[in-house]
Formats: structure tokens, sequence, C-alpha cells
């Protein structure tokens, strides 16, 4: 297992989501991927990605600019 980290920073709905799926196609099952976004869109639009898509969410943490998603790539 490896961790990795995704900078969608600046970035507006829908393309957080697609970078994020197109990073976990280049990862291994078990692999840990950090998403650091500012459009709050995806405290929504990333975890129900994940869950269709058979991922783990594994948090997310808030500050006062930027989001952070981790989620366990799934099979």
């Amino acid at each position: 297992m490896s961790e990795y980290e995704l900078d969608a920073r600046r970035l507006l709905c829908p393309m957080p989501v697609i970078k994020t799926q197109n990073k976990v196609k280049e990862l291994a099952v078990g692999d840990i991927l950090s998403v650091i976004c500012t459009d709050p869109g995806v405290l929504s639009d990333i975890p129900a990605w994940a869950r269709i898509n058979g991922h783990e969410l594994v948090g997310s943490y808030e500050n006062d600019t930027e989001i952070t998603i981790t989620i366990r790539v799934g099979s």
C-alpha cells in the first residue's frame, strides 16, 4: 500500500472528480489517495463517486480555504 496526494485546488466541479478518477486508475488496490480541493462541492461529489465505484472514504478534513478528502482504492 502506498499513499498519494492529488492537488485539485482552484478546480470547479466536475474537474476534481475527473482528476480523482484518472489518478485512481494509476493506483493499486489498497492505495490511499488524498485529494486537496477548494471547491466545497467535493464534500458530496467525491464520496458519492467513491461509493459508486467501490472505493472507501477514509475521511475528510476542512480548514478555512481547503478541503482534503482521503479515499482507499477498491477493486
